[in-house]
């Protein structure tokens, strides 16, 4: 049986920005080791928000690049992306107008699921979602 492991945030960081560099190859070293079939590691969307986030707001990484990067990273073998169509298509999302993951990831759901997002956010008619205004 492979073993899975569940990744963190710190994991996903280290091999996208290359720091510390020690910690950086060994994360390296364990996305081979995914990729050569020896372990699964397994990622979580709250993951991928807190990255890509820290990524923009720490890093200072341009937001299309961060998304298009992570998204590459979470599409090799042996990576176990939880929620995978929806992750993607809401990395996507972030190529286009100024939204954060969260409001992608619900946009991306909402399309999955033919409904519509109720919200006070006019940003979901920019990812051209139906959008339900709750009234008073």
């Amino acid at each position: 049986m492979t073993t899975r492991y569940l990744v963190d945030t710190n994991v996903l960081l280290r091999f996208l920005v290359g720091e510390p560099a020690p910690q950086a190859a060994a994360a390296r070293r364990l996305f081979t080791r995914a990729a050569a079939g020896e372990v699964v590691l397994d990622v979580s969307p709250v993951i991928v928000a807190e990255t890509i986030y820290t990524l923009v707001s720490f890093y200072g990484v341009d937001r299309k690049a961060a998304a298009a990067k992570l998204a590459l990273l979470l599409q090799q073998h042996g990576v176990q992306l939880r929620e995978q169509r929806q992750v993607i298509n809401a990395l996507e999302r972030l190529q286009s107008p100024n939204v954060g993951f969260a409001d992608a990831f619900l946009a991306a759901g909402a399309e999955e699921e033919k409904v519509a997002v109720a919200s006070f956010d006019r940003d979901f008619e920019k990812l051209r979602i139906t959008r339900y205004e709750p009234t008073a």
